[in-house]
């Protein structure tokens, strides 16, 4: 199992930034490049436009050592055509630096064809949840989907791993595993157990059904924690912001600060008995510490995991 770290989240400039990943023996980065990721560490239109500017960048990575492990391009390509753009030109960069993973998510449609908000359906009542699941399933995500695969294969890219996040059509095993029957196995899942977590499903049951498919391409070291005083007289359902997260039902946190140590090494050994031994890559959102003793902290634990 190798460590590589999602660096958006890591609150410093580019050369600094790969200067913590020597100091703490990552040689691996995640690297977002627009959409939902404010991308702090590259320029996507730069870096396809400008071959020494490209150069430059990968120069001050390979004068530490560090690899770029994924491209992260997670928007709503299913919604939003800008976000489509920027999926595309992600590809396109992978191409140029030999990147074969990209980590995304599904992206969510709107509930009809005349509107414009993505709609999540998490309810099979009233009827009408079913007329917009059969739209934004097979009028939407199926077709779609099917051209980016296309222009995935186009540029070199070997497997697209979606993250089981929430407002996403592909939020679960159940979801990725309907979309796969349609589009093949070129998806596969980015496991963030932090999500699942909240969804109240578990992690490691989920590691079970994924690696019996081979369906495990990427996973992510991020911890979630269920607020107990707030969740128990409301439950998980929660659209306060993240930065109220003293009146949150759950929240996301440091990696041990949700669930403790022996629960990480046995999500880790479970990972390796179904056949996934390679990438955890650190996403560190705990808004209650600083972004870097929040990075200390949880390399600690995912270090003591994987060893």
């Amino acid at each position: 199992m190798k460590l590589a770290i999602k660096t958006c989240t890591l609150d410093l400039p580019y050369l600094e930034m790969l200067d913590f990943c020597v100091d703490q023996d990552v040689g691996l980065i995640e690297l977002g490049t627009g959409n939902w990721s404010s991308a702090p560490h590259l320029d996507l239109d730069q870096l396809l436009s400008s071959e020494a500017t490209l150069n430059q960048w990968l120069s001050e990575q390979e004068k530490r050592n560090i690899k770029v492990c994924a491209l992260n391009c997670s928007g709503n390509p299913l919604a939003y055509e800008e976000d489509l753009v920027v999926t595309y030109k992600t590809f396109q960069l992978a191409e140029k630096i030999g990147v074969k993973k990209i980590v995304m998510m599904s992206g969510l449609p709107p509930g009809h064809k005349n509107d414009r908000t993505p709609a999540w359906i998490t309810t099979s009542w009233p009827p009408e949840t079913q007329d917009i699941l059969e739209y934004q399933w097979n009028e939407v995500a199926i077709p779609v989907w099917g051209e980016i695969i296309k222009k995935a294969k186009n540029h070199g890219i070997e497997k697209i791993a979606l993250e089981n996040h929430g407002m996403q059509l592909v939020y679960n095993p159940e979801t990725l595993f309907k979309l796969r029957s349609e589009i093949g196995p070129m998806v596969g899942m980015n496991l963030d157990p932090s999500h699942l977590f909240w969804m109240g499903s578990n992690p490691i049951d989920a590691v079970r059904i994924l690696g019996e498919q081979n369906a495990i391409y990427f996973v992510h070291g991020k911890d979630a924690r269920i607020e107990v005083r707030n969740n128990a007289p409301n439950g998980v359902l929660d659209t306060k912001p993240i930065e109220r997260f003293k009146e949150r039902s759950w929240n996301y946190v440091a990696v041990g600060a949700g669930h403790d140590q022996q629960w990480w090494h046995e999500f880790v050994s479970i990972l390796r008995m179904y056949g996934y031994d390679d990438i955890i890559s650190l996403e560190m959102e705990d808004l209650t510490m600083s972004s870097y003793s929040g990075h200390l902290i949880s390399l600690e634990t995912l270090r003591k995991a994987i060893r």
